[in-house]
């Protein structure tokens, strides 16, 4: 049995897709919202991932407790702390790492610009843009915390409703099943 991924679009899809389209848009209508949310969000999530980690470590005593995986929980439980009591602080430090981010890949795509020149105007003006939008998160970090965090939350949900109104999403395909309703014609014409 040969499994494969397809893309299929069903009206679910576009549904979906339409109700993440305006939730797109309701969350860049209040950038600042959406960033305190995402920042509290992101906090719970690594408390409780630190706090399962250390469960799961403490668990696995008889077969033999691993120090690694208590000590990355145990750090996460206390990053997550950390975030709780300090939203302002942990969006400053997201955003910082999201302009570090951009840079990073704007550097990596102007490099790639010189090993691809079939495409190398696409990559050098993508690099161009990553790198303009991370010196303006690094040099402006005032205003880019209260809203960054928010718009990309936003952008990313608009994207998906989009992608999902025109493409669909991907399924598992089971590929013998396609391969044995051939049509009898193309059949023929290779035989």
């Amino acid at each position: 049995m040969t499994i494969t991924l397809e893309r299929r679009r069903t009206g679910w899809d576009i549904v979906l897709g339409l109700v993440l389209v305006i939730l797109g848009f309701m969350v860049l209508g209040n950038a600042v919202l959406a960033t305190a949310v995402s920042v509290l969000w992101i906090a719970w999530l690594t408390l409780i991932g630190g706090v399962m980690m250390i469960i799961v470590a403490l668990v696995s005593i008889r077969a033999g407790l691993s120090w690694s995986t208590l000590l990355g929980g145990a750090a996460l439980a206390v990053l997550g702390l950390f975030m709780l009591r300090n939203p302002l602080v942990a969006a400053i430090a997201l955003t910082m790492m999201a302009g570090a981010i951009f840079f990073v890949t704007g550097v990596v795509r102007i490099g790639l610009a010189f090993t691809v020149p079939a495409h190398k105007w696409v990559f050098i003006l993508g690099g161009l843009v990553s790198i303009v939008l991370a010196l303006w998160i690094l040099l402006n970090p005032a205003a880019a915390t209260l809203k960054l965090l928010g718009i990309l939350l936003g952008v990313q949900v608009l994207s998906e409703g989009i992608t999902l109104i025109l493409s669909g999403r991907l399924r598992i395909v089971d590929a013998t099943a396609t391969k044995d309703n051939v049509d009898p014609a193309t059949q023929n014409a290779a035989a």
